[in-house]
């Protein structure tokens, strides 16, 4: 066992959320007010907030971060014949809401550095059929928008940024979710802020979001009640997730800050080299670090499965860089080497507000004995 904030634990985990007194009396308030569906103040409150949070004019909660992809590209009118490109390194959510239309997700490489969607892949990719591009700021670091933005003003393309991970990234000094035509983020129990499960879909276009706010509830007619003109979804985030998320949006700069110095003490006390690194950051980014990714060069998937074994054994939780989209059954198999080495070498680590620097340094410690055990002679 041992203790990490105010807790002993017996295994450090991955993540967890950071839950105070704050979050308990917005939700208390919702649920003694009766409002414990999807109308209610703090929802109105949350969705106006979170649009100022990414400087944009109109935010939507949706019932989670997959249903806020699914809401957008069906807002956007992508549906049966239409190919939408995505990259092969992402959570499959990103393909599959994507399936959930009709349309077909096309996955290509990834950059080295950055992780996220190639433009250069991107190009290669489109087809007569290519509707849209889903970016994804993977892992918290933003994708080079400019350049995917410049090949979808050439051929007419719609850009979804995927921000599920990215809450408060920025690209260029603008933070994510107003970089497009639309964004989209989760607020799962793992993000770096939570209401437990939920989305948004943030955007500066009135149609778009228009269109998407009418068919979250069912595109119930704003005139006639219970009539419906066509078929819609039931996306709706409750007023209680709501409370839970405007209290977490209200101490957001403390989350990322503590995100921000848990990884620099990562980089501190781990023994880095040109085979062994640690979260990438492009100079004109600034990452909301949602993982502190691992990466070792001489890893495949057997080595890197015997570490995070060991460090089980240890008292600490990892966890293995997501699979390729294309190497699962449901999609076709696509060429990007970069997503596939970078899925077997990647590994992350505890990373949560309740963390300390001894903590960490006590992680870094049997990282770096594990590591020094287990190298290619």
């Amino acid at each position: 066992m041992r203790k990490v904030g105010h807790e002993l634990v017996a295994l450090i985990p991955i993540s967890k959320p950071s839950i105070t007194d704050l979050e308990i009396r917005y939700v208390s308030d919702a649920v003694k007010s009766g409002w414990v569906s999807s109308l209610g103040p703090y929802i109105e409150s949350f969705e106006k907030a979170f649009a100022r949070f990414c400087d944009c004019k109109y935010a939507l909660a949706t019932s989670n971060g997959t249903t806020g992809l699914h809401l957008a590209l069906e807002a956007l009118r992508i549906g049966p014949g239409d190919e939408v490109i995505v990259p092969d390194l992402t959570f499959v959510a990103t393909a599959n809401a994507v399936s959930y239309t009709g349309a077909t997700p096309i996955m290509v490489d990834i950059e080295r550095d950055s992780l996220c969607i190639d433009s250069a892949a991107i190009r290669q990719a489109i087809s007569p059929r290519t509707k849209a591009i889903i970016p994804v700021h993977l892992y918290g670091h933003p994708a080079d928008m400019e350049p995917l933005k410049r090949i979808a003003a050439e051929y007419k393309l719609a850009v979804i940024e995927d921000a599920a991970e990215a809450h408060g990234a920025e690209y260029r000094g603008r933070r994510v979710g107003g970089l497009a035509d639309c964004g989209v983020f989760s607020f799962y129990g793992n993000k770096i802020i939570t209401t437990g499960e939920g989305g948004m879909l943030t955007t500066n276009d009135q149609s778009l979001y228009l269109r998407a706010k009418s068919l979250r509830d069912h595109a119930m007619s704003p005139d006639k009640r219970y009539w419906h003109e066509e078929r819609g979804f039931n996306y709706r985030m409750t007023n209680m997730q709501a409370a839970l998320g405007m209290a977490q949006l209200e101490r957001i700069d403390e989350l990322q800050s503590h995100r921000t110095q848990v990884v620099s003490w990562y980089r501190e006390h781990i023994r880095t080299s040109p085979s062994i690194r640690l979260n990438y950051v492009a100079p004109w980014a600034r990452s909301a670090y949602w993982m502190v990714c691992l990466e070792v060069d001489w890893f495949n998937e057997v080595r890197r499965s015997a570490f995070m074994n060991e460090l089980r054994q240890r008292g600490i939780d990892s966890r293995p860089y997501f699979y390729p989209v294309s190497s699962m059954p449901m999609y076709k198999p696509a060429i990007a080497p970069v997503a596939a080495q970078k899925s077997a070498i990647g590994t992350n680590l505890p990373s949560y507000r309740e963390l300390t620097e001894a903590d960490v340094a006590w992680i870094c410690k049997n990282v770096n004995e594990l590591l020094a055990a287990i190298a290619p002679a």
